[in-house]
């Protein structure tokens, strides 16, 4: 997988905006965190996701972060216990590849160039960003449109729920 310059800054700029007020915390050098309603904790290590946690079928809903539009748009995604075939399926197109990488608790994919189903005629790419949510895959999806107009990335919140 390769990211670019501009996937990098989205991915920080969506691990950073989808932070809640209270989880803000800066580092001490004693082991413990300073939230920012100045409560003290422990920091606890985030629980590492296992492919085998989200390994099945799920149904994705992707609703745009902001603006007028606010169509969903569906997709199965067909997740496996280790990095290899996963795919996804949106609308009639067929089955797309995606490049799946665990970071710690977060699920990070990224798909292979497939004609889009929100802009007729263009295609898209997509980098999604998941934590596994009481049984939900939440998230962020960044599509990249293959367009000549200003408006070529389009961020998504993300929600999946898997099939039984």
């Amino acid at each position: 997988m390769r990211l670019t310059p501009l996937s990098v800054a989205c991915l920080a700029l969506v691990a950073f905006a989808c932070a809640k007020p209270g989880d803000k915390v800066a580092d001490s050098s004693a082991g413990t965190v300073t939230r920012t309603d100045s409560t003290t904790a422990t920091a606890a290590p985030a629980k590492t996701l296992a492919l085998s946690d989200v390994a099945g079928s799920w149904q994705i809903v992707s609703r745009p972060a902001d603006g007028k539009d606010t169509a969903a748009t569906m997709v199965t995604l067909n997740a496996k216990a280790d990095t290899s075939g996963w795919t996804m399926v949106a609308g009639k197109n067929k089955p797309v590849p995606l490049h799946v990488k665990v970071s710690g608790d977060s699920l990070v994919e990224s798909s292979e160039p497939y004609p889009s189903i929100r802009r007729k005629g263009a295609t898209v790419h997509t980098v999604g960003t998941f934590r596994l949510r009481d049984g939900k895959l939440v998230g962020t999806t960044v599509a990249h449109y293959n367009v000549k107009t200003a408006d070529s990335v389009l961020v998504l919140h993300t929600e999946g729920t898997k099939a039984p």
